[in-house]
């Protein structure tokens, strides 16, 4: 499931949550709404495309994965994971879920 959240500066944010709670794709700061609905839109198409993802080690030794779209915008960041493995398999369970993710909106 997509959630739409509001941070206390009113930026826009969408997170890509499975079905136990657990945060799986974020994304950054829009300024308005409809981009975000937008960023979700993107998510949804990009993600059927497994070389949209980029898995990659992070200064912290972690693992994580982002998405990009087709003209190379990052659209959305994972949490980290422990193994190449784990982020790997965080991109599956995108690929997997996010084309057919409902949209729930907390900003209002």
């Amino acid at each position: 499931m997509f959630e739409i959240f509001k941070d206390k500066e009113g930026a826009f944010f969408f997170r890509l949550k499975e079905k136990n709670g657990q945060i799986i794709l974020e994304s950054d700061g829009y300024t308005q709404k409809t981009n975000c609905q937008k960023g979700i839109s993107s998510v949804k198409r990009n993600s059927k495309n497994e070389d949209r993802f980029e898995v990659k080690q992070a200064s912290n030794k972690k693992w994580m994965f982002s998405l990009k779209s087709g003209n190379g915008q990052l659209v959305g960041t994972s949490s980290y994971f422990d193994s190449e493995t784990d982020a790997k398999n965080g991109v599956r369970t995108v690929m997997k879920t996010a084309p057919v993710s409902e949209t729930v909106d907390l900003s209002k």
